[in-house]
């Protein structure tokens, strides 16, 4: 019997061993199968943002913070919406709606135009300036779920304090793309795909926003706060050329030239650094080294405004601006009317997630499309977009709908999107190097400027679809008849060497 126990006792133990490790390997197994979604999206995610020389260039890294950005800003916009808006019965929102304007976005129309030349000041701490604004707004998400949870009126100079610190971080941005790009690369296939990362980011985000809703009013704002502390890390993580400020000079809009030289184009002497004394635009910028030094310090050294580098910018501006107009007013137009009235058939909610996925999508195609685009000619593709989207609106107003609202919203979402775009190769086309990156900070701010008035417009306006739509057109084509001449006659007589649109 011993015999026969000493015999079998290998045995017992080969198999506990053997099942110890069957268990180990599908222990393994498992953990693989868990992880490999996680890996794998993280590097096709990689993959796609680091493409086409994105990745040696520091391009790639400025897309994932974008994106990292977007997500983090749909957050706080959920936890607003549902606070501000949702909350409370129609009448009451649009009083909130108001307050929250007027204490939000008119001081912020104030700020707005101070952001730029503030930030022109910090040229080798982009990264810092980028890494703060998240940071900001990470401190200012846990304000914010303080003030949800006891309906304190801190939440209104908190959530001030984001939208600033979300556009300077848009003007940085816009300064830094520049610096970034890949060979081969142009400055508005660029942008088009950095934008278009924060619209993919902005979509996931919305509704892990919205299933956090649920859980809690605080909660997405929790989730903004974690997502902004990373992203403040991952600021820092942008190459050390993005903090370089060779080569570079502040802009001047027209009328701050006007107000400072006494005629548009001139402005005060350059802090940053003497004129480029090859400059084209600007022959009187060359030093004649016969001249004394009282007859040299009386020419003061001249910037180029933007409508003195070419007028299609200042006009390609305006056009934009109508339309970022026409955005904000449908934002909180339509925000009330289908709350009060909505589309046949559906819920409030519904039929508001229905509109804005409409224009989320015009929006994310505008920008592919315009990532494609070989036209040498932006100023027509501005004109043609503008046309179509008064087109759009008129019909809409003579034919008020369900299906025409939605079409409005995805055709305003698209050519916002590709004229912004238009606009990013006219004044790289336009626009000096030298000034480049300030005149894409001066011209966001104007945009943003108009957005607001957009918005402040809709929020007065009665509850009658028709009458808001035909003002919604009236906005529209008083942009684009102020800028169809130009813009033709531009893309008709200019004479410098017409860049791609991708």
């Amino acid at each position: 019997m011993k015999h026969v126990a000493t015999a079998k006792s290998p045995q017992r133990s080969a198999g506990v061993g053997s099942g110890a490790g069957r268990m180990r390997g599908a222990a393994r197994s498992v953990g693989r199968a868990l992880h490999l979604p996680v890996t794998g999206t993280a590097r096709g995610i990689r993959k796609a943002t680091h493409a086409h020389g994105a990745g040696e260039s520091g391009l790639g890294k400025l897309i994932e913070l974008h994106a990292v950005n977007g997500a983090g800003d749909v957050m706080i916009t959920v936890a607003l919406a549902s606070t501000v808006f949702f909350s409370v019965p129609t009448d009451e929102a649009r009083g909130r709606v108001a307050l929250y304007l007027a204490i939000t976005m008119a001081p912020f129309t104030v700020l707005a135009p101070v952001i730029g030349p503030l930030l022109d000041r910090l040229p080798h701490g982009r990264r810092a300036a980028m890494a703060g604004a998240m940071l900001a707004r990470a401190l200012l998400a846990l304000i914010i779920a303080g003030a949800v949870a006891s309906g304190g009126l801190e939440l209104y100079p908190a959530a001030l304090g984001v939208l600033v610190a979300s556009k300077a971080y848009g003007v940085v941005r816009s300064a830094v793309v520049p610096r970034l790009l890949p060979p081969r690369f142009s400055l508005v296939k660029a942008n088009s795909r950095v934008t278009l990362a924060g619209l993919l980011a902005t979509g996931a985000a919305a509704p892990v926003g919205a299933g956090l809703h649920a859980v809690g009013d605080p909660w997405p704002l929790y989730g903004a706060f974690v997502i902004f502390v990373a992203g403040t890390f991952l600021s820092f993580t942008l190459p050390p050329k993005v903090d370089s400020a060779k080569g570079e000079d502040v802009a001047l809009l027209a009328a701050e030239a006007h107000t400072r030289g006494g005629q548009s184009g001139q402005s005060a002497k350059d802090p940053q650094g003497p004129k480029d004394p090859h400059d084209p635009k600007d022959p009187q910028d060359s030093t004649n080294p016969q001249e004394s030094k009282e007859c040299r310090e009386s020419k003061e050294a001249k910037r180029p405004g933007l409508r003195t580098v070419g007028p299609a910018v200042t006009h390609a501006l305006g056009a934009n601006a109508a339309l970022r107009c026409l955005s904000g007013f449908l934002i909180f137009f339509l925000a009330f009317l289908l709350r009060e009235h909505p589309l046949t058939g559906e819920s409030a909610a519904v039929s508001l997630g229905i509109v804005g996925v409409a224009a989320g999508a015009g929006n994310a195609v505008g920008t592919a499309v315009g990532s494609w685009l070989r036209s040498r000619a932006p100023e027509v593709i501005i004109v043609t977009v503008v046309a179509v989207v008064l087109g759009t609106a008129i019909v809409a107003a003579l034919f008020f709908g369900a299906f025409l609202v939605a079409v409005l919203a995805a055709v305003a979402g698209f050519a916002q999107a590709l004229a912004k775009l238009c606009l990013d190769a006219l004044i790289q086309r336009d626009v000096p190097e030298l000034v480049r990156t300030s005149a894409f900070a001066r011209s966001e701010t104007l945009l943003q400027m108009a957005w607001v008035f957009g918005g402040a417009v809709g929020i007065v306006m009665p509850l009658n679809g028709t009458l808001g739509l035909a003002v919604a057109a009236a906005m529209v084509a008083a942009g684009w008849l102020a800028t169809l001449r130009g813009l033709l006659a531009s893309a008709r007589h200019g004479t410098r060497t017409r860049p791609r649109v991708a």
